[in-house]
């Protein structure tokens, strides 16, 4: 029983027991780090150089948590305020699932723009009518999107929870969809 194991006795450990036992990823730290690093956490640093190096290192962290969760991948805690929720994040894939008039604002303007720079009188009145064409459809558009958004929300949250998504939507069905942040995570044409 405590002696030295013989050829004879049976293995213990089963093959399906080591195909579904998962290990954590890391090495178990020795006792001494282990300790030398919870010592560090509860030492208060010593000078004001300490000081802004620990707060310069927290803060460094913290952005690069955020940044991953602006980027799609990281956890939603760490979004900035504005975009934090279940509301808020329905209301992102309720719009990126869709194409929107907004999404291609700043290409149409520009190239508006390069017309009513042309110094033809026609490509001048025309440009001067897109202008405003573009800005009606705009705007028929935003309505659109807004009634399907308050739609979708007071289906899943609630009546409530309708205020203040209004600039929210807005702002997120007007930008191009590659300098959206958050980024994207649903497709055009896919279920939110």
């Amino acid at each position: 029983m405590f002696g030295r194991r013989t050829t004879n006795d049976p293995v213990v450990a089963e093959p399906e027991d080591l195909e579904t036992s998962q290990g954590k990823g890391h090495a178990t730290p020795k006792r001494k780090e282990a300790e030398a690093a919870r010592k560090k956490r509860m030492t208060p640093p010593k000078s004001r150089k300490e000081a802004s190096a620990l707060r310069r290192e927290r803060v460094k962290e913290q952005r690069g948590k955020q940044r991953e969760a602006l980027a799609g991948g990281g956890d939603d805690r760490y979004l900035p305020a504005r975009d934090q929720g279940p509301v808020k994040r329905l209301i992102r894939n309720y719009i990126d699932s869709r194409r929107t008039i907004g999404e291609f604002l700043i290409p149409a303007f520009l190239v508006l723009f390069m017309l009513s720079i042309l110094l033809s009188s026609v490509t001048q009145y025309v440009g001067t009518f897109a202008w405003l064409a573009i800005l009606g459809v705009l705007a028929v558009d935003s309505v659109r999107v807004l009634k399907g958004v308050r739609q979708v929300v007071t289906e899943r949250f609630g009546r409530e929870a309708t205020s203040g998504i209004t600039m929210y939507a807005l702002m997120r069905s007007w930008q191009m969809r590659r300098l959206r942040l958050p980024k994207a995570t649903v497709r055009p044409g896919d279920p939110f």
